[in-house]
């Protein structure tokens, strides 16, 4: 597991981009922290890396959002509302798990029993300082994170 600190949004996206650009596509990462932790800037920073010059926005309401570039797909999915199966398979998520595109998704709490077994996990904890954040990297430990 690596642990990186943040001491601003731009550098929780920052470390999202660098993950974005050097992992395989097709990845699953798994969310986990706080509400107003930096899930969607690091997925803001994520989907960069990836290439997609979308705008990423909390998909709190939608469920999930979708970005494309070129071949690149990635779907970004909120499980703060998901309780149940019938709420989980609503999303789509399992379609959305076999079409080999990335996915990440916020709030895996609520559904950390069906993440694939191979997602990287991502936890985001706010600390006493305002803008602090401490990002625990559990999965990919051959990725250097050298941007902070």
């Amino acid at each position: 597991m690596k642990t990186v600190v943040s001491d601003s949004a731009f550098t929780t996206e920052e470390i999202g981009f660098y993950l974005g650009y050097n992992l395989p596509y097709g990845s699953v990462i798994a969310l986990f922290g706080d509400l107003g932790a930096g899930k969607t800037a690091f997925t803001r920073g994520f989907a960069r890396g990836m290439g997609i010059s979308s705008d990423v926005s909390s998909p709190t309401f939608a469920l999930v959002n979708e970005y494309h570039s070129g071949n690149k797909s990635l779907y970004h999915f909120d499980m703060y509302r998901i309780s149940g199966w019938d709420d989980l398979y609503s999303t789509g998520y399992f379609d959305y798990l076999d079409t080999g595109a990335s996915l990440i998704i916020e709030w895996s709490e609520n559904i950390e029993e069906i993440l694939p077994e191979d997602c990287i996990r991502i936890t985001i904890e706010k600390t006493d300082k305002e803008n602090e954040r401490i990002i625990s990297i559990d999965g990919c430990d051959d990725v250097e994170i050298t941007c902070c």
